[in-house]
């Protein structure tokens, strides 16, 4: 079973997405921001809250900007998803979780280290360029379940 009900067309999405946001980190580092998009989408709590499909994820808005910098800014976002971050995303979607995404709902580049917190959110590890955080202890259990 999925971790998240999906159609073709959400799986291109997030391929494009996982490509335009990491693309230079590579399999691995499009993973582990497909791992968020994921688990955007099974949280319901903080900013999560009734977003439950790939395109309400991707296309949320928070503070008067999509929350993916990409869909605003990026031009790799706009290009056809390729059958590689196509497979990418389906794992993902189908069962993929690893570590410092496991449990993330955020990650960003900060050109420099990578700061123990984030808006009061713990830092779970860095993979090239991103740092990853997950929500504090008891304020997200939805994220945790399922893996």
């Amino acid at each position: 079973m999925p971790r998240v009900k999906y159609t073709d067309s959400d799986v291109a999405l997030m391929a494009r997405m996982m490509r335009a946001e990491a693309e230079g980190e590579g399999k691995q580092g499009m993973l582990y921001v497909g791992n968020v998009i994921v688990n955007r989408a099974k949280a319901n709590c903080l900013d999560f809250q009734d977003v439950r499909t790939i395109p309400q994820v991707i296309y949320q808005v928070q503070g008067g900007n999509y929350s993916f910098e990409a869909v605003q800014k990026g031009n790799m976002f706009y290009r056809r998803a390729r059958s590689v971050e196509k497979r990418l995303a389906k794992k993902n979607l189908d069962y993929w979780r690893d570590h410092p995404a496991k449990y993330a709902l955020w990650y960003f580049n900060p050109y420099g280290p990578c700061p123990p917190t984030w808006y009061g959110q713990l830092f779970t590890g860095q993979y090239k360029n991103h740092c990853y955080y997950e929500p504090v202890e008891g304020t997200c259990a939805s994220v945790y379940i399922g893996g």
